[in-house]
């Protein structure tokens, strides 16, 4: 009886060993299959390019095995969605743009199936993209200064790539600060609206790097100020709107991590982890510049932050400009 007693002791604490190396061991090999990255847009713009960026250099520095999975549609909405539901294991993972965590939301709160605040998980901020205030290079206006004088005079028509755009509401935010609104022309998209603003039908543009960069370096526009905290390295010569005397006009399109709610804190913080050592390299620091963005790293805790702090105040220019009453 002793003998039996005895080998069901140690059978038991075997067992039980064996389950505790057997969890430890799994928490250890996480990742232990692919995780997918959703970009709610579609492949080759911005939220694409930096989810590949971050995707790569993950896989590079980690040898995890990270796919990007385009789901564009519904100004964002269907790509959040479908990180909203996913399974809270890590492996489920969204490149979410500043217009749908911190604009969409009020813009068409009875259309989104969601709360991005209560249904996302925020891992780790990536990238941000200032936009810069451009006129047409034949114009007079020479600077900021020069705009607000000739804006206050007679109101300048304002092109933006569309309604709820970041270039929209920088623009409606500047309108309010120096007391008098643009006249907003939106169109279907930036190049279109860029295109008019150098033919001069249009006379000023809060315009995303990508699509003014060239036209900024062919001569056929001029770039008055970039909305970032600090200039652009592509546009060094181009003071920020806060250098213009606008300090309050410190705006940008940024980029983050988001996981479903519930996933794991450690998960998380392991996925965090690799994020912020893919931002600290040399070339993928050099890759998102090039993109006329700027690296912003976070930890998750100021990832949430931040992501409640642009909530807060991008709805509250959605609301002041009333386009929340028109969706």
């Amino acid at each position: 009886m002793k003998t039996r007693t005895l080998w069901r002791t140690l059978a038991v604490a075997a067992a039980l060993a064996a389950g505790g190396a057997g969890a430890s061991h799994a928490q250890g090999q996480f990742p232990s299959q692919p995780i997918r990255i959703v970009v709610p847009a579609p492949p080759g713009g911005g939220t694409d390019l930096m989810a590949r960026i971050v995707g790569n250099a993950m896989t590079a520095n980690a040898k995890w095995i990270v796919v990007v999975d385009n789901k564009p549609g519904g100004n964002g909405i269907i790509g959040i969605d479908a990180v909203v539901r996913a399974k809270p294991d890590g492996y489920t993972l969204g490149m979410a743009p500043s217009g749908a965590m911190s604009i969409l939301p009020e813009m068409a709160k009875t259309l989104a199936p969601f709360d991005v605040l209560k249904d996302l998980v925020p891992v780790a901020t990536v990238a941000e993209q200032p936009v810069v205030l451009v006129v047409p290079a034949a114009s007079h206006i020479k600077s900021v200064a020069d705009l607000v004088k000739a804006h206050k005079a007679k109101p300048l028509t304002l092109g933006t790539a569309g309604a709820g755009s970041a270039g929209h509401l920088v623009g409606e935010m500047f309108g309010k600060i120096v007391g008098t609104p643009f006249l907003v022309v939106p169109y279907k998209g930036s190049a279109p609206a860029l295109q008019d603003v150098v033919g001069g039908q249009t006379e000023c543009m809060f315009a995303v790097p990508p699509g003014a960069l060239p036209l900024i370096a062919g001569g056929r526009l001029r770039a008055l100020a970039v909305t970032s905290s600090k200039r652009l390295p592509l546009l060094p010569d181009v003071p920020t709107m806060a250098e213009a005397g606008y300090k309050n006009v410190v705006a940008s399109e940024w980029k983050v991590l988001v996981a479903p709610a519930g996933t794991p804190p450690a998960v998380v913080s392991r996925i965090a982890t690799e994020v912020q050592k893919a931002l600290a390299q040399p070339d993928v620091i050099a890759r998102i510049i090039s993109d006329g963005s700027l690296p912003l790293s976070n930890t998750p805790q100021q990832t949430a932050e931040f992501v409640k702090a642009e909530y807060a105040r991008w709805s509250q220019v959605v609301k002041d400009s009333g386009l929340n009453k028109t969706n």
